[in-house]
């Protein structure tokens, strides 16, 4: 159907129209709408009903509004205006793919409509498809060649292709065009300077930066990213002296950023390591009260040069009060030499406090305030934890808190307590420690967070939720809050505890959240690809775009994702059953009696859930009562409500093999360098039979770790898979078979596992893997693998509170055969090594692990009462 032109009068609406959508006057658009479409000579103009539609869609009526839209496009089929329309709604869904088709067909009937162009240009670079990019950019220089964005944009499109060359040529082209005084203060035009320079330097012309950044430097407001660029460039093209001069300088501006001492190293290139130090002695004496040039150091020095370095950075430390100095110290701690240096030297240091309150008794020195033996007792706690000796360090944090003068001392002490039993394994004494602390300092919100965590962490989500919504937003769910402000730490750890607690549904909420964050964090950089290029603040837009892209490499999502996988694969394992099945059978086998309590207890945790429920309807309708008063008060509200994610649909997935690979996609893109990444795929593909899936991933876990002891049980489950499976078709069985030869010899399932065994005897969880290969291949081996799994001699390597937990659970589950007799005996071994760990604490042991000799807890309360 041809395209119908208006007559005067309503094309005059029909622009009104237009401006009433740009300046968000939906109401008013809608009623020249109806103007029009009131006409029957008009009521099916299809660029009228377009525009209808997009107008609804902004109002939140989505169906409607396609309805409206598709209606006007097949009347109008030749109007740019109805692709148009239709290509901003489906991107208003993200349905990007399908809106840059619309803006194609809309470019056919009008190609140098510079609107759309610059709508496609923003979706092909959200969308990276750069060369389509390059492209249209082209188009837009052509159509406007005096405009700044047209030559920024063709410009970011050569550069984002790596054609570093040819992007610094255009920038230079246009930079001629900018009238620009040099004592002119003109921000806009330094940060187009700054971004050629960074173009040039990525393009590999070091020289060229060099002579640009000369030039042009006055220039160039940000004095800072000079100094730091001229330093990088001197530093590559050899000028080594001239770059100490510029290292020099930049130390004198700010002597504890650590980039500009390893630049220095670079241009002094020292042959020694007394050389090496020499710098840092300098430095000393230039910045007395520095800390990096006296903590740098300490990473290549030794001996006795290490133990004098480190005297005077401890000392420094423990007189000015600073309880991040353990932390700073933690990667010293693969060196069993230095450990012993540092506990040598602070033991002496608490010796000496105690009798003369100086860091050595020959000093001549002042004395030190009572503070310092506390930071010293501080850290000598977090020193032992560190090393596995729990119960001397929880010797050191009750001495500390006999100590503590303030409340925000008590307050960090008890945030030390809480994480030693955590490590010792008693995260529910953990907990309770972590509320006293924060009892104490409720105005902090680090101690706050922590507490909720570790309340998170034990299974206390209801009380984990009360503590954050001292933090939170007044009059809403502290959850909902938590979500909006994408508070993704709470989130994780919610969905762990979760897991932990079996509620499958409620976790995978939690990771759908999550993903949705990221999802959003995309998404939002759509509003950039514009303002960057108007501001023009190119490097911290090509930055974004550079993070954008590896975004899901973040820990947050990876946590997220290995979690949702974790429950996916369980899922498929072990099927949701029908409750009454399940209750039937529980209830066989009870007397009468027993059924009786049984029903009583059933009926009260019924009508308790049932209370709960009620108040949480009612505080859900609360709020969504707020929420559609705010909607009525918005006009102009944009976009309809998001799916709402439900427990119970997310838990009953008919397919969750293919739930779990969506989550799986991004790691295996991003986060190829984890192991879990590649073990994980391959317990989905193996699942899913998959066979040269499972090769893949298990060569990308070769690659990575060829001993870790869940890869063997992989390599053992894929060995049997591969030479059992019938359905194999003949090409692929001859392609897994030579790869296995090629990688691991002619040797069989069986005799892999032993050879596994044999060269890694001495550690735990290798043991482990192999007895429950054992078992997996022959079940009448249980006796010996069991054996051999639940070994805690001495001498074996790696044995920990976490690998004898995991041995305990398989002896309770049946993984290694028939061992509840076993299981209870080595849980009562393991209950003498751990005595604080709750996993081996006796049946019907009511309360938690006493921490020490149970005093601190008076002592703190007394502590607490009198301040």
């Amino acid at each position: 159907m041809p395209t119908v032109t208006l007559p005067p009068k309503e094309n005059a609406l029909f622009k009104r129209i237009l401006r009433c959508y740009e300046h968000k006057q939906y109401r008013n658009g809608l009623k020249f709408c109806k103007q029009i479409l009131s006409n029957p000579k008009f009521a099916e103009h299809g660029e009228t009903l377009a525009m209808k539609g997009l107008t609804l869609n902004c109002l939140g009526k989505k169906e409607e509004a396609y309805d409206l839209v598709r209606r006007g496009l097949r009347n109008d089929l030749k109007s740019h205006v109805c692709w148009h329309v239709y290509g901003l709604l489906q991107r208003s869904d993200k349905k990007y793919d399908e809106a840059i088709k619309c803006y194609r067909n809309a470019l056919k009937w009008d190609k140098d409509n510079l609107q759309i162009l610059r709508d496609l240009s923003l979706l092909q670079i959200q969308m990276r498809d750069l060369e389509g990019y390059r492209e249209t950019r082209y188009q837009l220089l052509q159509l406007r060649p005096a405009q700044r964005a047209s030559w920024i944009g063709y410009a970011i499109a050569y550069h984002l292709l790596e054609d570093y060359e040819m992007a610094a040529k255009i920038i230079e082209e246009f930079r001629k065009t900018q009238q620009t005084s040099p004592d002119k203060v003109d921000y806009e035009y330094s940060e187009l300077l700054l971004y050629q320079n960074q173009v040039l330097r990525e393009a590999g012309l070091y020289k060229e930066a060099l002579e640009h950044l000369c030039n042009y430097e006055k220039q160039i407001c940000d004095k800072l990213a000079v100094e730091e660029t001229r330093g990088e460039l001197l530093l590559k093209l050899e000028r080594l002296e001239e770059a100490t001069e510029v290292y020099r300088r930049l130390q004198e501006r700010n002597p504890e950023n650590w980039s500009y001492y390893h630049g220095l190293e670079n241009a002094l290139k020292p042959s020694s390591v007394e050389e090496r130090h020499k710098i840092y002695e300098d430095a000393w004496e230039k910045f007395p009260k520095g800390l990096v040039p006296r903590r740098l150091p300490l990473t290549f020095l030794s001996g006795e040069k290490f133990r004098e370095c480190l005297d005077r950075y401890l000392r420094m430390n423990f007189s000015k009060g600073c309880p991040p100095v353990f932390t700073t110290l933690k990667s010293l701690y693969n060196d069993k030499e230095k450990v012993a240096i540092i506990e040598e030297l602070v033991v002496g240091y608490e010796t000496s406090l105690k009798s003369c309150r100086m860091f050595n008794q020959n000093d001549d020195g002042k004395e030190e305030p009572p503070t310092t033996l506390l930071w010293v007792q501080y850290f000598l706690a977090q020193h032992y934890d560190m090393i596995g000796q729990q119960t001397l360090s929880l010797e050191y944090i009750n001495a500390a808190i006999e100590r503590v003068e303030c409340r925000c001392e008590v307050a960090l002490t008890l945030v030390l307590t809480f994480i030693l039993p955590q490590h010792a394994g008693n995260i529910k004494e953990a907990a309770q420690w972590m509320d006293e602390a924060q009892a104490l300092d409720t105005a902090d919100r680090f101690i706050n967070s922590k507490c909720a965590k570790y309340m998170l962490k034990a299974g206390m989500i209801k009380e984990a939720e009360e503590m954050c919504s001292k933090f939170t937003r007044e009059g809403a769910s502290a959850v909902e809050n938590l979500n909006e402000m994408q508070c993704m730490w709470f989130q994780t750890e919610c969905a762990l505890a979760y897991k932990g607690m079996n509620k499958f549904g409620e976790a995978l909420k939690k990771c759908h959240e999550i993903e949705r964050h990221f999802v959003e964090i995309t998404d939002d950089q759509f509003d950039f690809h514009t303002y960057c290029m108007r501001k023009m603040t190119l490097r911290s837009y090509v930055d974004l775009l550079k993070l954008e892209d590896v975004l899901r490499m973040h820990p947050f999502y990876y946590k997220a994702a290995v979690t949702a996988i974790q429950i996916y694969l369980s899922l498929h394992d072990n099927p949701l059953t029908d409750d009454s099945k399940e209750l039937q059978a529980d209830t066989a086998n009870l007397s009468d009696k027993e059924l009786k309590k049984l029903r009583n207890k059933q009926r009260r945790a019924q009508k308790k859930a049932q209370l709960e429920e009620e108040k949480k309807n009612a505080e859900k309708e609360k709020q969504l009562k707020n929420q559609k008063k705010k909607k009525e008060d918005d006009d102009e509200e944009i976009g309809g409500p998001k799916e709402e994610l439900i427990p119970d649909k997310l838990v009953k997935v008919e397919n969750p093999l293919e739930e779990a690979v969506k989550f799986l996609m991004p790691l295996k893109h991003l986060v190829k360098d984890k192991i879990d990444t590649h073990l994980l795929a391959f317990e989905i593909y193996f699942r899913k039979e998959k066979y040269l899936l499972m090769l893949q991933s298990v060569k990308g876990a070769l690659a990575i770790d060829p001993d870790h002891p869940w890869l063997h049980q992989c390599l053992v489950r894929f060995f049997k898979g591969v030479s059992e499976s019938k359905e194999l078709p003949e090409v692929v069985r001859t392609v897994l078979k030579q790869e296995i030869t090629r990688l691991f010899g002619d040797s069989n399932a069986k005799s892999f596992n032993q050879a596994y065994l044999t060269k890694h005897s001495n550690s735990v969880p290798h043991r482990l893997a192999a007895a429950k290969m054992m078992v997996y291949l022959d079940s009448s081996t249980e006796t010996k693998a069991a054996e051999l799994a639940t070994a805690l001699d001495e001498s074996l390597e790696n044995r920990t509170i976490q690998i004898s937990t995991e041995v305990l659970e398989c002896l309770r589950s049946g993984v290694l055969g028939d061992c509840k007799e076993l299981a209870e005996s080595y849980r009562a071994e393991c209950h003498k090594l751990y005595p604080y760990t709750l996993a081996f604490t006796p049946p019907g042991y009511e309360e938690n692990t006493k921490i020490a000799n149970g005093d601190v807890s008076t002592e703190t309360e007394e502590l607490a009462n009198e301040m």
